[in-house]
């Protein structure tokens, strides 16, 4: 006997790279937090009354995979309001930056803060994209630079997944910029962080994976090679904010080192979009930034498609560049600003989602043996999720084959 049988449903399995994967009229089979039967309703074997403990109707709405947010600032101190006035008069992110402001400013802002205010806050703004379907979500540090607020920050991400009905794969960023002690020692500081911050991180077990900043405000390939390195001797994998504001040779580097993900891209070259087709690498678009930056240079998609590189989709929620807290709403953003199709964009935030954190065997699509997390929507097709915008048509979330928003 099942645990759980859901039927009357509409179901977007997300499991094939061409279509939605739709099963109309379909059931879905519940065993030990897993799937374990899911296809037509006329097909299940045998009278439903006997097939599982408990029987749900979805009242002919849809279901989809669980959302995945796989690229997010999520927990930081402070805002940087000011910043979106003073790019509205016309100053450029890069300018702020160099003035001091942009991820400095929240560096100052996330060592003042308190463990407890800043799980407080960050609590805060999962809460619309937990609401939105959302059951998987990367966190990154980075706002600290030093030592104790890299681990505070990667402690409080651990700390999220317990009071939070999500799975939290948390991102250690230190070289994400160079902080005010090390100032034109950009080299020392990628010692700091490669000898001494990403050691303490996974000692203390609080890395899952590690990143970097590979642009001309930040870091130049040959560091960011160092931090690789590091990773590697941990046996930790890589991913990396590239080619956002130039063509830097980071998606090449990041392919090279057979990375997760190179994410932004706005102006990756035909050589990186190669590269990363031949590693396997996962271009994680990152709209709500291209939006809040009020940037004209869109990412290659065509090119990325033609060479058939997996394309997710992510909120990249943080204080300065994309203060975004809507997964749907990156969801439309991806279509209207970048040319995504409604399918593209939901295969972004689900299958390839999870490809970009490492976890497509057991999320991202419903399938046998996947985690039977999953979301129903009151929708008439699955390219509403894409259509609507400031509206969630969230009807439940079952994460683990356990319905969290409706007894």
């Amino acid at each position: 006997m099942w645990d759980a049988l859901w039927t009357d449903i509409d179901i977007a399995t997300c499991a094939t790279a061409d279509g939605y994967g739709r099963i109309d009229d379909g059931a879905i089979a519940v065993k030990d937090g897993q799937i374990a039967w899911i296809g037509p309703r006329s097909a299940l074997p045998g009278p439903e009354e006997g097939l599982a403990a408990v029987r749900y109707s979805g009242e002919r709405n849809w279901v989809t995979p669980a959302l995945i947010d796989c690229h997010t600032h999520l927990v930081y101190g402070g805002q940087r309001a000011g910043e979106f006035e003073k790019r509205l008069a016309g100053a450029s992110y890069a300018e702020i930056s160099r003035a001091g402001g942009g991820i400095r400013a929240t560096v100052a802002a996330t060592r003042a803060a308190s463990e407890a205010d800043l799980l407080r806050s960050a609590l805060r703004r999962l809460a619309p994209l937990v609401a939105e379907g959302v059951t998987v979500i990367e966190i990154k540090s980075g706002y600290g630079l030093d030592l104790d607020t890299e681990l505070k920050m990667l402690r409080v991400a651990r700390a999220i997944e317990r009071e939070a009905p999500v799975e939290v794969i948390t991102t250690f960023l230190g070289a994400h910029a160079v902080p005010p002690e090390f100032d034109g020692d950009a080299d020392d500081y990628i010692d700091f962080v490669c000898d001494e911050v990403l050691p303490g991180a996974v000692e203390q077990g609080l890395v899952d994976q590690v990143d970097a900043f590979c642009e001309t405000i930040a870091f130049s390939p040959e560091q960011v090679a160092r931090v690789f390195e590091a990773a590697r001797l941990f046996n930790l994998p890589v991913k990396l904010h590239a080619e956002q504001l130039s063509d830097y040779g980071g998606a090449e580097l990041a392919a090279e080192a057979g990375a997760l993900s190179a994410d932004h891209l706005e102006y990756l070259s035909p050589v990186g979009v190669r590269a990363m087709a031949r590693a396997g690498t996962v271009a994680v678009l990152l709209p709500g930034a291209f939006f809040t930056l009020n940037e004209t240079r869109r990412p290659p998609v065509d090119r990325l498609r033609e060479a058939g590189v997996p394309i997710a989709l992510a909120t990249d929620s943080n204080p300065g560049s994309s203060p975004v807290t809507s997964l749907l709403t990156a969801m439309n953003m991806g279509c209207v600003l970048f040319g995504l199709t409604p399918q593209e964009a939901l295969a972004g935030v689900t299958r390839n989602a999870a490809r970009a954190l490492g976890i497509g065997d057991r999320r991202g699509t419903l399938e046998v043996g996947k985690a039977a997390d999953f979301v129903i929507w009151d929708i008439e097709e699955p390219a509403e999720l894409a259509y609507r915008i400031g509206f969630n048509p969230c009807v439940d979330v079952i994460r683990a084959g356990v319905p969290t928003l409706v007894a």
